[in-house]
């Protein structure tokens, strides 16, 4: 069992959706948290995120973005960053991937329905190769 963190600035859309999509993809076989580099602990998930993940089955509403902490990145086995840039970190013995996505917050629902799925081809993809390793 591997267990993914997904990174990205606020942890408000990119982030969230790769970790539910993950979560759902692997049926418990893999496991998934989400953070951002500077997520605000009180904001929450950008409302066209939650319209087209509920088009989907998943609910994010009550979703909360979190910090990343060094503690959060321990835990990881993969790291997945998605515009973090250099606010993104670096630990040691971690496998790091960039998926470069745009920031969903203000788009049309169209444009992130666009990157929700390819989200969920690349979270096939990762753990299709979860799955084989």
């Amino acid at each position: 069992m591997s267990h993914v963190l997904f990174v990205c600035l606020h942890n408000a859309g990119r982030s969230q959706i790769s970790q539910a999509l993950l979560e759902r993809a692997a049926e418990g076989r893999h496991t998934a948290s989400s953070a951002g580099s500077v997520a605000d602990p009180d904001g929450h998930v950008h409302p066209e995120v939650v319209e087209v993940m509920r088009e989907v089955g998943i609910d994010l509403a009550g979703r909360r973005p979190q910090r990343l902490t060094p503690a959060l990145a321990q835990q990881a086995d993969v790291v997945v960053t998605m515009g973090c840039g250099d606010a993104c970190p670096f630990i040691p013995g971690k496998r790091y991937i960039d998926w470069e996505l745009p920031d969903p917050k203000g788009q049309s629902v169209d444009a992130v329905r666009e990157l929700r799925e390819d989200i969920a081809h690349r979270i096939d993809e990762l753990v299709a190769e979860l799955d084989a390793s």
